[in-house]
């Protein structure tokens, strides 16, 4: 793939290239904590964009997409958004960097990756994470790691639309090789954890679905959230979100909300106190209570949050009763998209077939495989 697209570089522009990466990632614990202001644990995987880039002494940006062999120019000078264009991502990373006074002028740019789209691996954040690092090293310009994860971040916000946490950016930009990353998402403190696979591999199943309701049920997630925060100040002012909250306090304000809302609170908060277990679980290298770990964040996801859905209950299920499969749960927002799974090596192929059978018998949809290692975030890669 990278001398495919440096090769397309030279071809369209007859020069030489920087090649920049971006992976990107997956998330193994800690699911809707992070707009709770609560915990995540990341890590970069080895699917990746890849982004080629030389200066071109204009000021014009001339990009050449691969995955739609496709090309796009813009005036740096004079630019906005183009709803549902791939070259929104682009345009809004330029624009961050401009606006905190990078002086970027004209570049000819190649890009492709094989990051699936819509399995919830973070495609755009990866590509938000290339751009600027690109763009960066094509310029000379020296920007501290943490200040390319928030330009990447509100180029989603403000260019493509999408109020996204810091998580994907971050994972993509912070990855190390056989590491996990905790993140306070309040913060932005973090720890690396080790993650050590001498037998297992990360399996992701993607059950090729996405229910509608899933914008939607999002915005009303949040919204229950903060009902049971606002509960809780109305006892301790000082409570600034869900991540202030103990059961104990939980269980006070109980009368005053509804058992939805309970159920939601109860869902963050037991899952933000799993990602610090799990912590210390990776740290004395037990698997085993890993998983288990893995399994309860997916039946809190699925009981008390409801965000999952019959394929993805379907998938971790098959997983339960299995030696070979230490750990599953849905990964992402949910109502559809993946599962991620810890597997014994040399099951994976039987898994799959067997998954795949009778995932097909019950749902008519045939699911799609990925396996993935730990790798480094966002770097240069010789041409």
């Amino acid at each position: 793939m990278k001398n495919r697209i440096a090769y397309k570089f030279k071809e369209l522009f007859k020069t030489e290239p920087i090649l920049v990466y971006s992976p990107g990632r997956i998330n193994l614990i800690g699911e809707h904590t992070d707009y709770n202001e609560g915990f995540v644990m990341p890590a970069a995987i080895n699917k990746m964009m890849i982004v080629a880039i030389a200066k071109n002494g204009t000021d014009q940006a001339r990009i050449f997409s691969m995955d739609f062999e496709e090309e796009f120019a813009f005036d740096t000078d004079s630019f906005g958004p183009k709803k549902g264009h791939w070259a929104t991502y682009i345009m809004g990373v330029t624009a961050q960097l401009k606006q905190s006074g990078y002086d970027v002028k004209g570049y000819d740019m190649v890009f492709g990756g094989d990051i699936p789209v819509g399995a919830g691996l973070s495609s755009s954040a990866a590509l938000e994470a290339a751009v600027g690092f690109a763009i960066a090293a094509a310029f000379d310009f020296e920007i501290p790691k943490k200040s390319l994860i928030h330009y990447a971040q509100k180029a989603e916000h403000i260019f493509a639309g999408v109020q996204c946490g810091i998580m994907d950016q971050f994972a993509s930009v912070m990855g190390k090789k056989d590491q996990v990353i905790r993140l306070d998402c309040r913060s932005l403190d973090f720890e690396y954890f080790p993650l050590h696979l001498p037998e297992h591999s990360i399996l992701l199943i993607d059950t090729c679905v996405k229910h509608s309701l899933a914008d939607s049920a999002y915005n009303k997630r949040r919204e229950e959230c903060q009902i049971g925060v606002t509960a809780a100040q109305k006892l301790k002012s000082e409570i600034k979100s869900l991540r202030d909250i103990d059961l104990n306090l939980l269980e006070a304000i109980k009368p005053h909300i509804s058992q939805t809302v309970l159920n939601r609170c109860r869902y963050i908060i037991e899952e933000n106190k799993r990602v610090l277990d799990s912590s210390d679980l990776l740290d004395k290298n037990d698997l085993k209570g890993f998983g288990e770990k893995m399994y309860q964040s997916h039946e809190g996801l699925s009981r008390l949050y409801e965000v999952s859905c019959p394929e993805l209950d379907f998938l971790v299920d098959f997983t339960k009763d299995l030696d070979d499969v230490l750990g599953s749960r849905m990964m992402g927002g949910g109502f559809g998209g993946c599962t991620i799974n810890i597997v014994k090596k040399s099951k994976i192929k039987p898994l799959q077939d067997s998954i795949k059978a009778a995932f097909e018998s019950k749902f008519g949809v045939t699911p799609k495989f990925y396996e993935v290692s730990l790798e480094d975030g966002t770097g240069m890669m010789l041409v």
